[in-house]
């Protein structure tokens, strides 16, 4: 078990992270100790790693707490969460296609400046689509 401290040291967070989380009702499954301190185990720092890759998707705290609050197993709420992580990914390969352009725009331009050449255009063409 580990106090928010060490759970927080482990996930490289803040503990007022976890705190919010807990109060957003993220994290429904953590114990309590003496004195009511909230106890982490390995399963929870996992589930909070989940929370975290969600959040940095672009999914918002209500929509993952939606996602958290569906019943694990099998059935239609699997699908529900197969849609939500399948939705997700699209939105990620969307910005990694974006981030890729724009990476190589900046590589052109570094090239441009690097390398002065009155022959080349500034800009490169456009990328295929």
């Amino acid at each position: 078990m580990y106090s928010i401290g060490e759970a927080a040291r482990r996930l490289g967070i803040a503990p007022s992270t976890l705190r919010y989380y807990d109060k957003e009702g993220l994290l429904p499954f953590l114990s309590r100790g003496s004195g009511g301190l909230r106890q982490f185990r390995e399963e929870d720092l996992q589930a909070v790693r989940l929370i975290q890759c969600l959040k940095k998707t672009g999914l918002s705290l209500r929509d993952i707490r939606a996602f958290l609050e569906l019943p694990a197993g099998s059935g239609s709420t699997a699908e529900k969460r197969l849609a939500i992580l399948t939705a997700q990914r699209a939105v990620l390969d969307d910005r990694l296609r974006e981030l890729t352009d724009m990476i190589h725009l900046l590589d052109y331009k570094i090239d441009y400046y690097r390398h002065p050449d009155p022959a080349k255009p500034p800009f490169p063409p456009p990328p295929d689509k």
